[in-house]
């Protein structure tokens, strides 16, 4: 991997899960913010600005809506960044990170990426209707240990890592008895867990109609090599146009290698990461997986103007 070490920073897309009502809502007057968010509503056909700023946490969390906004703000952030001198030498998304850094790389433009967001979140949603699971956040231990667990509480049933955010860190997803067995079997072990307050079973199997009916759709998409290297979550590498359909179906079914994308960037050469969104979840995993990088999350005007007078 090659990075441009004139540039200063990796922008890191946020997830699902980090929305909260009233985000962004000092920034949504920004030029390039605003514009965002003005072609955001037109081609989802809901009010963004409203979802952010006025829409109760009920409201919000519904996967449609948490991810449009989501999505919006952090893409609007990133391109006020770049407008005024913010140049990123890779752009990283985590699970819906990763459809907003599409944008941010130059390999769809912002209308496409509402598009093909839109055409995501209804087969995602679609497909955790249909497929009842959940998922759940294994502290402590390693790796190996919750793959250990999986493997030994699946039972014949979906269960399976899905998200790889740090050593100690990691997401399973899969049907309720198998996520239920493992909970207790980590627990066992000494270990906490943790309920997320998803809507279905990611990143697993259970999202295979999803995968199957969105890579239909990605067959139609034109995608351009990035301008800025895009780091895919399904193996943590620079993600090229040719690929990009094959690697998006394979997102909706296959495990988020967050923690293995920084490590890389980072034996590139990247020092500094920061967050394009709200929350600062990434922000806080990237002191976790390596305490030697800087990191920052870009939120509201005051951490916008911060970061800009640093990197002046």
């Amino acid at each position: 991997m090659e990075l441009n070490q004139t540039q200063s920073c990796v922008f890191m897309c946020s997830g699902q899960g980090s929305q909260k009502p009233g985000m962004g809502a000092d920034l949504i007057d920004v030029p390039e913010v605003a514009q965002v968010f003005d072609c955001a509503s037109d081609i989802l056909g809901v009010d963004v600005r409203n979802l952010c700023t006025q829409a109760s946490a009920e409201e919000l969390n519904e996967t449609r809506n948490a991810q449009a906004a989501i999505a919006t703000l952090s893409i609007g952030i990133a391109m006020a960044l770049i407008a005024r001198g913010v140049q990123p030498q890779a752009v990283l998304g985590f699970s819906l990170g990763q459809i907003s850094a599409l944008a941010i790389s130059g390999m769809l433009s912002v209308e496409d990426t509402f598009r093909l967001l839109a055409v995501r979140s209804e087969v995602m949603a679609k497909a955790a209707q249909q497929n009842e699971g959940v998922m759940s956040a294994f502290m402590k231990g390693t790796p190996e240990e919750v793959e250990e667990v999986c493997a030994s509480c699946a039972q014949g049933q979906v269960l399976v890592p899905a998200n790889y955010n740090s050593a100690a860190q990691i997401v399973v997803s899969g049907e309720v008895a198998a996520v239920e067995r493992a909970e207790a079997a980590w627990k066992e072990r000494g270990y906490k867990a943790r309920r997320l307050a998803t809507s279905g079973a990611f990143h697993s199997p259970l999202m295979q109609q999803a995968a199957s009916e969105f890579s239909a759709y990605l067959e139609t998409v034109q995608f351009s090599d990035p301008r800025v290297p895009l780091i895919c979550n399904t193996d943590a590498q620079p993600l090229k146009a040719a690929e990009a359909p094959a690697h998006l179906t394979a997102h909706l079914t296959h495990p988020v290698r967050f923690m293995q994308s920084v490590q890389e960037l980072a034996a590139a050469g990247a020092t500094s990461f920061v967050e394009v969104g709200f929350g600062g979840v990434l922000n806080n995993l990237v002191k976790r997986i390596d305490p030697n990088l800087d990191h920052v999350c870009v939120q509201d005007r005051a951490s916008m103007e911060a970061l800009i007078q640093n990197q002046a």
